[in-house]
This record gives structure tokens, C-alpha cells and sequence, in this order.
């Protein structure tokens, strides 16, 4: 592996025999009316081991999901993220081992290309002399800017809800409490949805009246999550992005709609095709399961779905370093 390019010229080399894991929850960003600006950590997580080498070889080894389709070489946007991290930082690496063992569905929008960035950016700062390192704050500014915008990478990182924002180029952003009752549920089917043709559906601009509706829409639901569940499902009523995504996502949509019929508070998990619940409470989780499994057996039977209850990530990203 080449590591003397230009762009590395005058940049110091990392130490080699450094061991850095970092583990990373899915995300859900959106949230139903918090377009670019809200998602949740779930407890479903992807890991990364990086070890730097004394050769200037790059190996990679990768497991679960988009094990056969991803690339092992350093066009992988694990090793692009890192790339970029260490310049920022005024370093550059030789060798390096690096072993993904991803969980998190790919495409299906649980925030896989963020956990990746959050993970690749966060092993590149641990492992350059601790006088270099720096906070979780640089991480979401670097990481936003690989990913063009904050819902999923802050709550990658921080854990929790997380509510951001940008100001110019500057992207900040801030955690809440989930109230202990709230379960999120997802359902993800076997057909993929890239972020940049969902993108692509939404109209230039929106009307006043549907983005005053939104605005009180997402103030509801931040109450909801972190005070008063009951206030879930209308909290979670979108009038900026669903709509105009739903022809590139029949199924999901037919379910999305069957189940807010049903009293459930589901949406389109980020940008899509996997449909988040939050259900408040156990008993609303199970229901929510049993109707998924129900409806898409009678209505998408050419269509596998994987239904998951899972928890909210309190952590983010959790690094360890250690050295041979």
C-alpha cells in the first residue's frame, strides 16, 4: 500500500503495534418529523479493530454483513474515513489490520455508513500520540462533514436521542434522556434503498403551512421520547419527506400506514426501506411484532422481513486502545 503520496508529505507516521477497537450502535435518524436533525442509537452494533503495522501492507478482514459485496482494499470508506482523520490531525499511517465485524444491515437505513465513519474516525484519533487526540466534538465535526449531515453520526457517537444542528459549516449537537418505557422496533426487509435516490423524491421547497406543522410535530416528539410516550404517535406525523419517498418504497410505506392506522408510532427509518416503531412499553412492543409479522405475511409474502426489538444505546461509540 502506497504511503508516501502527496497528500502525505510532511505528515508524522503513527506508532505501529498500536490495537484499537471501537464499537458503534446502529442509528435511526428522522424519527418521522426530524428531517437532518434527530436519531436515535440502538442497541445493534457493528465493531472495528485496527492494528498498525510494522510493513506497509494494508489487510482486510470482513464479517456479516456486506461481507460479500464491500471491497477490501483502500477504496472501503472505513479506511477513506481513517485517511481522513489522520491528516486532519497532521499524521499518516503505514500498515494497518483491519477487521469489520458488522451486524447493522446495509442500505436499509440504520445508519451503516455512519457507524463506519464514527468507528474509522475514532480509531484514526486514538491512535495518534494522546497530545494529538481529540474530543467527541472534533469527531462529529469531521464525521458530519464525510457524511454531509449530523442525525446520524451524533447519536453513532454520543448515544441516545440526539437533536443537531449545522450553523454555516459548523455542526453541533446535543443528547437527551429516553424515557424508559420507549421500545424501538424495526422491521427490515430484504430490498435495499440508497440514501441518495430517496434524497433524490424530495421536492426543491415546501410550503409554509406543511413546515409550520412539521415544526410542532417535532416539538412533540421530543417530549414524547423523553417525557410523555403516550404523545408518540402524534409526534411522529410528518408532513416534509414520507410522502414523497414512499413510491420508492411500496412496501414499507403500505406498512408504515397499516400500522399508524393500527395506533402504532411507525415511520421510515432514515431514509429508508427499514420502518421503525416506537412502541411505549413492553406490551405495545410485542403488539407491534405481531401485527408486522401478520401484515407482511398476508400482504408481502415475496418479501422477507426482519423484525427486531431492540433498546436504545445510552453509550455511542466505546474505543479501546491498547499496544502490543
Amino acid at each position: 500500500m502506497e504511503t508516501t503520496s502527496p497528500a502525505a508529505v510532511g505528515l508524522q507516521p503513527i506508532e505501529a503495534g498500536q490495537i484499537v477497537t471501537v464499537r458503534v450502535p446502529a442509528t435511526t435518524a428522522n424519527l418521522g418529523p426530524g428531517y437532518d436533525s434527530l436519531g436515535l442509537a440502538l442497541a445493534l452494533h457493528d465493531t472495528l479493530t485496527v492494528e498498525s503495522l510494522e510493513t506497509d501492507e494494508l489487510l482486510f478482514e470482513l464479517r456479516g454483513e456486506g461481507a460479500e459485496t464491500l471491497p477490501r482494499d483502500a477504496s472501503h470508506l472505513v479506511i477513506r474515513a481513517m485517511e481522513a482523520a489522520f491528516e486532519r490531525l497532521g499524521f499518516r499511517h503505514g500498515g494497518l489490520k483491519v477487521t469489520a465485524d458488522n451486524v447493522n444491515p446495509h442500505g436499509r437505513g440504520l445508519g451503516s455508513s455512519a457507524s463506519a465513519v464514527v468507528a474509522a474516525v475514532s480509531a484514526a484519533n486514538a491512535m495518534v500520540p494522546e497530545a494529538y487526540r481529540r474530543g467527541r466534538d472534533w469527531v462529529l465535526q469531521l464525521t458530519s462533514e464525510i457524511e454531509g449531515h449530523p442525525d446520524n453520526v451524533a447519536p453513532a457517537i454520543f448515544g441516545g436521542l440526539a437533536l443537531s444542528w449545522q450553523d454555516s459549516e459548523q455542526y453541533s449537537s446535543t443528547s437527551a434522556t429516553v424515557a424508559d418505557s420507549v421500545i424501538p422496533v424495526v422491521a427490515v426487509p430484504d430490498y435495499e434503498l440508497s440514501t441518495e435516490a430517496a434524497r433524490a423524491l424530495l421536492p426543491a421547497s415546501v410550503g409554509h403551512h406543511a413546515a409550520a406543522m412539521n415544526a410542532g410535530r417535532a416539538a412533540l416528539l421530543i417530549h414524547a421520547l423523553t417525557h410523555n410516550p403516550e404523545f408518540l404517535l402524534a409526534g411522529t406525523e410528518d408532513y416534509l419527506h414520507q410522502s414523497y419517498r414512499a413510491e420508492a418504497m411500496r412496501p414499507s410505506a403500505a406498512l408504515i400506514g397499516a400500522l399508524r392506522a393500527a395506533g402504532h408510532a411507525a415511520v421510515v427509518s432514515g431514509a429508508g426501506p427499514t420502518v421503525l416503531v416506537l412502541a411505549n412499553g413492553e406490551a405495545e412492543a410485542a403488539a407491534a411484532v405481531a401485527f408486522i409479522g401478520q401484515f407482511t405475511a398476508a400482504n408481502t409474502p415475496d418479501i422477507a422481513w426482519r423484525v427486531l426489538k431492540l433498546a436504545v444505546d445510552v453509550e455511542g461509540a466505546k474505543v479501546e486502545l491498547h499496544r502490543r
